[in-house]
């Protein structure tokens, strides 16, 4: 799959991924949310940015959402739950928002 972005075409596995990483930037990112019905505001960014890091610089890792939950409501100073990331991202923010930041489709098997 592809879609046109730019005046570049932009491979995506079937699942909506990026196939090449070094594709991504935030106005990439920003353009993936509009197409699905996403406006990023602040605490959008900082999921997917706390993502971005934990894959980029924590060998790879991928949070769950309760990692997530845990995560967020310490940098937003608030107890929330997966409701609140499920707001952000209705179609399941660890996935959703590792895609919308450029990340490889998650490796996790599910559990805890």
């Amino acid at each position: 799959m592809s879609f046109e972005f730019n005046g570049k075409t932009i491979e995506t596995t079937e699942t909506g991924f990026l196939v090449n990483m070094a594709d991504w930037n935030e106005d990439l990112a920003t353009h993936m949310a509009q197409m699905e019905g996403i406006e990023l505001g602040e605490r959008h960014w900082d999921v997917i940015n706390y993502l971005r890091d934990e894959y980029l610089n924590n060998n790879e890792h991928q949070p769950n959402n309760r990692e997530m939950v845990k995560a967020m409501g310490a940098k937003w100073g608030e107890k929330i739950n997966t409701k609140t990331l499920f707001d952000l991202f209705p179609l399941n923010p660890s996935k959703q928002a590792g895609r919308l930041g450029g990340l490889p489709e998650s490796r996790r098997k599910g559990g805890y």
